[in-house]
């Protein structure tokens, strides 16, 4: 009972706040260094748009937003699917974060 209830908290904040669509600066260690995204770039602003629905809006921002809304909401899950979603999440993350910097 508690984890949905967690669950639910965490989908309210994702659903009833909305981040800038374009940050004023980026957090990112990786895109300081480089100037290319990494694979977790744009995740946040993601996450807020997958709450709201907005699907489009969210693999703009990131591609994999799906898979990342699957993966936290997975820890609220007990069994065996959620060490696959992570598995599999991290695999995903992975090789599009090499990807991104290659082709970006």
């Amino acid at each position: 009972m508690i984890r949905w209830a967690m669950a639910a908290a965490l989908y309210g904040v994702l659903f009833f706040f909305t981040p800038a669509a374009e940050p004023r600066f980026r957090l990112c260690g990786f895109y300081w260094l480089t100037g290319h995204p990494c694979a977790l770039c744009g995740l946040t602003r993601a996450m807020f748009a997958m709450a709201k629905g907005h699907v489009a809006e969210a693999v703009r921002f990131n591609a994999l937003a799906p898979l990342g809304f699957a993966m936290v909401f997975a820890l609220f899950w007990s069994g065996k699917i959620t060490g696959r979603i992570w598995t599999a999440g991290m695999a995903a993350f992975a090789v599009y974060g090499v990807c991104r910097v290659i082709f970006s």
